[in-house]
């Protein structure tokens, strides 16, 4: 049987075309509505998609008079606790952009709502569903190296934005470390206890601040995660994903963020300085691995919304992640180690 579902877009900007894409993809979801405080951008949007949505600047009126099955929320962070709390409030599943919510208490305010309201709400943490994470959270899980001790990850870029993020409070913590805290969540197979973090805004900086930080992770568990990143450094660039050294016991993996896995382990026996070393193998992508960047994550939405299996980026989940960047951005104000409470 076919499956038809109505949904509203809550923000038509740059991003949101990648959304839309993925959703045509997947089929079975009418754009019956696309809110905007600027209705030109969701007439733009509609025209380049081919849709001819209802086009409207208040989402709780459009709501109201569409009933939709979905809200796609792609506004900017500022919006949404309002933008996801309307949408379950008028019973629409939700799947949002990151970061799930500015403040601890407003993201444990939509846990709470989208469990009242029965209803889903997902956080598009894309960077998860990633083909090589994947293999790496495998390889680790399967002991290869030993128990894990540290993870290390650098972050080197100099991008150009404008527009909001330039302005942004904290906006390398807020806007983009959560994807690698929330990978290195995800490969360590559990949640940050406390955190040690700096901020500042280099010389020649074209961010209002916070363009640049670092960070000290303890997980529950007791491995380490280090973070050491800037947007605002030109020249030997690593990937967006980060470039990543994780440590274990018995052997070590390194990612360079892109194709490259490497992973190697000591060999048993041998008295002398350095112990001999072996490559370890890093495991094929499994069929049942869930991949696919934005239309990985947007499926595997859809496909809940259907009665599929709960997304692992469900808020109740992803509010750990936003946990490491709030409790990152409170030591940086407190100027010491803060504890992380979910």
């Amino acid at each position: 049987m076919t499956i038809h579902q109505k949904a509203v877009l809550a923000g038509a900007g740059a991003m949101s075309r990648k959304w839309l894409e993925a959703i045509k993809t997947i089929g079975g979801v009418d754009i019956v509505g696309i809110v905007d405080i600027n209705p030109a951008n969701a007439e733009k949007r509609a025209e380049e998609q081919g849709i001819a949505p209802e086009i409207g600047t208040d989402l709780k009126a459009m709501l109201s008079r569409l009933t939709p099955d979905i809200v796609l929320d792609v506004a900017i962070p500022a919006a949404r606790h309002e933008i996801v709390s309307t949408a379950l409030s008028a019973g629409a599943h939700v799947l949002s952009e990151k970061p799930m919510a500015e403040t601890m208490e407003q993201a444990r305010d939509l846990v709470a709502r989208a469990r009242a309201a029965g209803r889903l709400h997902v956080v598009v943490q894309n960077r998860r569903y990633l083909a090589q994470l994947r293999r790496i959270r495998r390889l680790v899980a399967s002991g290869a190296i030993g128990e894990l001790t540290a993870i290390h990850c650098d972050f080197f870029l100099d991008p150009h934005f404008g527009g909001f993020r330039e302005q942004m409070a904290h906006v390398l913590l807020l806007d983009m470390a959560i994807h690698t805290f929330d990978a290195a969540r995800f490969v360590a197979d559990d949640a940050a206890a406390s955190v040690y973090a700096e901020e500042w805004n280099p010389a020649g900086s074209w961010y209002r601040e916070g363009s640049s930080a670092l960070a000290s992770f303890r997980f529950a568990g007791g491995a380490v995660f280090t973070y050491r990143g800037s947007w605002c450094a030109p020249g030997l660039r690593t990937s967006w994903e980060s470039a990543w050294r994780i440590v274990g016991t018995t052997g070590s993996v390194v990612w360079d963020g892109a194709d490259d896995i490497r992973a190697e382990r000591s060999v048993p026996g041998g008295g002398q300085l350095l112990p001999a070393i072996e490559p370890v193998a890093i495991p094929a992508l499994d069929p049942a691995d869930r991949i696919g960047g934005h239309l990985g994550v947007i499926t595997d939405f859809i496909a809940a919304t259907r009665g599929g299996p709960l997304p692992e980026t469900v808020g109740h989940e992803n509010i750990k992640s936003l946990a490491m960047v709030l409790g990152a951005i409170d030591s940086v104000g407190q100027g010491g180690r803060v504890e992380i409470v979910i």
